[in-house]
Order: structure tokens, then C-alpha cells, then sequence
């Protein structure tokens, strides 16, 4: 099951605004969610998010199509309403208004992921005892 991280570039001193918007977070309507022609795509598993400075980073826990993960939450009315609340706080601005823009975004955020270790892939976990 992989994870992805998202960036947002955000001005500098207000870790605590930024931390008060996640608090009041509206969770998505469900956690699956299906791919373009309406068969189930994957699952959201969790989400985590964290601040330092001028970096705020998501990170995303899910299972199946990750493109999907983006149409999923760009259909998200508690995402737009968070977006909307972030924007003073961006270093740099950008369009999340429509599906396309959001999952444009999205994509571009998307950090490059360099090593992704679970129990189930550690070399103890497949010996016997």
C-alpha cells in the first residue's frame, strides 16, 4: 500500500493559522473511489500533514490508482473549502478551482518518491523464526 506526499509552498510564521485550517478539515465523503469509467479504482487508508517554515507536506496513504486519488479529492467539497482557507497563506498561488486545475496541481506536487519500507518487505519479516 503506497504513500504519496503533496508540497505546498507557504509563507513563513503561520504554522499556527495553517494548523488551525487542518483541524476543522472536512474528511472526504468516502474513502473509495472509483476510476474514469465508474469501476472501483482504490482506497483512500489515511492522511497526515505537517508544517515546518515554508513547507507544508500531505502525505497521502492509499490503495490502487493514484491519478484516481486526485479526481477523488478534486470532486471533494471539504477540499475546495480548504484550499479556499489556505490560499493568504501560499507563497505561491495557484489554480484549484476546477477538476482539471486540481488534479493538474495535484500531479505537480506530487513529491518523487525515493524509498517506500514496510514490515512486509523487510528480510526478517520473511524468514522463519
Amino acid at each position: 500500500m503506497p504513500y504519496a506526499a503533496i508540497t505546498y509552498r507557504i509563507k513563513p510564521g503561520h504554522e499556527d493559522e495553517i494548523a488551525a485550517i487542518f483541524e476543522g478539515f472536512q474528511r472526504v465523503d468516502r474513502p473509495d473511489f472509483t476510476g474514469d469509467s465508474g469501476q472501483a479504482a482504490g482506497r483512500l487508508l489515511g492522511t497526515g500533514v505537517f508544517v515546518k517554515d515554508e513547507t507544508l507536506i500531505r502525505v497521502i496513504h492509499y490503495e490502487g490508482d493514484f491519478a484516481a486519488v486526485g479526481k477523488h479529492m478534486a470532486a471533494q467539497k471539504g477540499v475546495h473549502i480548504l484550499e479556499e482557507k489556505l490560499a493568504p497563506y501560499l507563497a505561491e498561488e495557484r489554480d484549484t478551482s476546477s477538476p482539471e486545475a486540481f488534479a493538474a496541481y495535484f500531479r505537480n506536487a506530487t513529491m518523487r518518491s525515493i524509498a517506500q519500507l514496510t514490515v512486509d518487505t523487510h528480510p526478517a519479516g520473511n524468514s522463519a523464526p
